[in-house]
């Protein structure tokens, strides 16, 4: 076994079978002197999610050096998503998605309105997605740090409005068929001309008042790492008559929920920036998958928790690797542009995106010899093929 030490090497090896879920197996067949057990040992001994994490980290804020991220955003907006990873049925991880069809998980991405992933999650397919949005946020400790936050139609709920708020951090989803949704009225003597008729609940401002400082302990509690928000919003997802803590977050993120939907139905511009924030995501769900691109149908075979959340860092790591090398081209070319004196407004080159695949290949870069004679092929060679016994004869 040919000696291959914990180096940069070793560390960039294991992320080919890992991101593009061909294993270690197919990686050591492919790739002359490596063996299997050596990037086993690597991945399991000296890999954690927690030091994937510091790599992107440090990958994110070498990104945030380029100026052309900036014409993109200015680093204070983020959108999450999730998208959907197959896995085996036979898997006790695996869960039934009833809106993409099949058995598998959901990576979970936190992004930037620069363009670049933030944080990444692995989480069930049956599990409310809302309540990990403000996870990414959290643990985000790169340079580039968002206090707004986009997410899809399941971050409406009021309970993640109201804690949300109570964290700093401004929450602006992606609303549809908002005529459903609950407007609150301050008291039940208030009225509104032309537009009462959206107001059916009324505010219960005594049970805000009430359990107030018992919100603040717990937004206190998840500042300092004591407690997840991904697991109170577990809590709180459910609701009881005894459960006043959730009654009082849902009355005050009713509140706010209802601030904020005026202001999005009076606002288009507010509605094409949530819109196009949103789609940054999905765009980045699109690249994430063209890049898995090994092993059956990108299936996960793990059946290790553990072992998924880091599958789902490896691919965010490479992900972003690419990002940071697309920008890094882009940023050249369009220096050798202005050099030539052609420069352009940031109005176009806010229409790039370093989501850029054509230019990529998957499979690797390969030499055709047109000289090399094959050699010849024997179609007689002999093969090890046991002789059967000649059958009695029915007389």
């Amino acid at each position: 076994m040919s000696d291959i030490h914990v180096s940069q090497t070793g560390l960039v090896l294991i992320l080919i079978p890992h991101n593009f879920n061909i294993g270690p197996n197919q990686l050591a067949r492919s790739l002359p002197g490596t063996d299997r057990r050596q990037i086993w040992w690597i991945h399991h001994r000296h890999i954690s999610e927690e030091k994937i994490q510091q790599a992107i980290t440090g990958i994110i804020d070498s990104y945030n050096r380029f100026s052309l991220p900036k014409v993109w955003g200015s680093g204070k907006q983020a959108s999450v998503d999730g998208t959907k990873w197959d896995m085996y049925e036979q898997n006790l991880l695996a869960e039934y998605h009833i809106r993409y069809g099949g058995y598998g998980g959901i990576g979970y991405y936190h992004i930037s309105d620069t363009y670049i992933a933030l944080f990444s999650h692995f989480i069930p397919c049956g599990v409310w997605e809302a309540v990990y949005i403000l996870d990414g946020l959290l643990k985000n400790t790169s340079e580039i740090q968002p206090d707004t936050i986009h997410g899809d139609t399941q971050s409406q709920s009021c309970t993640v409005f109201a804690l949300a708020f109570l964290l700093g951090i401004t929450l602006m989803p992606r609303i549809r068929g908002w005529q459903s949704l609950a407007f609150y009225r301050p008291s039940r003597g208030t009225r509104y001309k032309h537009l009462d008729s959206l107001f059916t609940e009324v505010t219960d401002w005594d049970l805000i008042e009430t359990h107030l400082p018992d919100m603040l302990r717990v937004a206190l509690s998840i500042k300092d790492g004591k407690v997840q928000a991904s697991t109170l919003l577990r809590k709180l997802g459910t609701n009881s008559r005894k459960n006043k803590l959730f009654q009082a977050f849902h009355e005050l993120g009713g509140v706010l929920r209802t601030i904020f939907l005026l202001q999005y139905i009076n606002d288009p511009q507010m509605q094409e920036t949530i819109h196009a924030e949103t789609n940054k995501c999905e765009a980045f769900n699109r690249f994430i998958k063209w890049l898995a691109f090994g092993g059956e149908n990108q299936v996960l075979s793990s059946n290790n928790r553990a072992e998924l959340r880091k599958r789902i860092k490896y691919n965010h790591l490479v992900a972003n690797c690419l990002i940071f090398y697309n920008v890094s081209e882009m940023s050249r070319i369009l220096n050798e542009e202005a050099q030539n004196g052609r420069t352009y407004d940031a109005e176009v080159l806010a229409l790039l995106s370093p989501y850029w695949m054509d230019h990529l290949n998957r499979f690797g870069l390969f030499f055709l010899d047109q000289q090399r004679n094959p050699p010849p092929i024997n179609f007689d060679i002999p093969i090890a093929l046991k002789e059967q016994e000649a059958e009695p004869m029915l007389v």
